[in-house]
């Protein structure tokens, strides 16, 4: 089984000691993102083969990774050339941000620390160049602490469009993205990294740019040293984009909880209900800035186990003999 921690919130900057709770109390519950109904997720390091971390500042996380010592885990790492009239609480990239990146890698290695510059949008102020300028700089300070870039061009999203618009975001066309593109991977290649793209309809394909899994069976694989089972769709919504390609996870966080203020964020779309979200932020409660109302039923999450084959468990069926 693998946790997603999050897609919908930034764990390790905001809520890393409510996980780490969670990991020890050996449970999380979370909501269905359609029906809202709650169910509990497993947390035992038999069953979780991998834990999955988005995050924008990793810090109020890694002076505790040691207590995940009995998890295999890797980090999706955001650093952008956005200043913070875009990521309004992100932390000084250059002062803090870069110097951190560094740091997690040299802790955990350039495996499980996956740099994603996105999303990208133009304005007058974000043109093109300022983009690849701002790219060769990062590229630059992370060569060696990391094999892996991911990039995408912003989705439009109706709560987020107006922001934009006000921030001068103009449409992309399919050449600009295919001309930055080429940069992006050159930058990366001349800096020891390949790219790829995140939920990208635009085929690449033709430039060595693949389509990216942010929860990516062949690194899972190489982390854990065994294979993936077959998965079946267990999951009654996974609230993945058409064209993602990652693999089926549990959901650890919650929408409409995140406090980086990015006037780009997906994952809120309801400023009220932000601020009632994080006024219940409870570090020892199940579930995250939220409660399991006392009429509410909390059902196990179904197909609780590892989907890890590692060499010691193989059968001859395996193997194909």
């Amino acid at each position: 089984m693998i946790i997603s921690a999050s897609r919908r919130t930034d764990i390790p900057a905001f809520y890393s000691e409510w996980f780490l709770n969670r990991i020890k109390e050996g449970f999380l519950i979370s909501r269905n993102p359609i029906n809202h109904k709650p169910s509990r997720i497993l947390l035992s390091p038999d069953i979780v083969d991998c834990i999955v971390f988005w995050t924008k500042n990793p810090i109020p996380m890694m002076p505790r990774l040691d207590e995940l010592k009995d998890y295999m885990y890797y980090f999706q790492f955001t650093l952008t050339g956005y200043g913070s009239d875009i990521e309004k609480n992100i932390p000084d990239k250059r002062e803090k941000m870069i110097p951190a990146f560094i740091e997690l890698s040299e802790k955990l290695g350039p495996d499980r620390v996956i740099w994603r510059y996105d999303p990208i949008f133009i304005s007058d102020r974000y043109s093109i160049e300022y983009h690849m300028k701002a790219f060769k700089e990062i590229a630059e300070k992370l060569k060696g602490y990391t094999k892996k870039c991911v990039f995408s061009y912003i989705d439009k999203y109706a709560w987020i469009n107006a922001a934009m618009l006000a921030h001068g975001a103009r449409s992309i066309t399919k050449d600009e993205e295919r001309s930055m593109a080429v940069q992006i991977r050159d930058i990366a290649k001349a800096n020891g990294m390949t790219v790829a793209t995140c939920s990208e309809g635009l085929n690449l394909d033709a430039l060595g740019i693949d389509h990216n899994a942010c929860i990516d069976k062949t690194l899972i694989e190489k982390l854990t040293g065994g294979r993936i089972k077959e998965l079946k769709k267990y999951l009654e919504h996974t609230g993945q984009r058409t064209n993602c390609r990652c693999m089926i996870s549990r959901e650890a966080g919650e929408r409409n909880t995140c406090r980086n203020g990015c006037i780009y964020c997906y994952a809120n779309d309801d400023e009220e209900m932000l601020k009632r979200n994080i006024s219940q932020y409870d570090p020892d409660s199940p579930i995250l800035c939220d409660h399991i109302g006392p009429d509410e039923k909390v059902i196990d999450s179904p197909d609780m186990k590892s989907i890890v084959i590692r060499d010691n468990q193989l059968s001859i069926f395996d193997i194909g003999i």
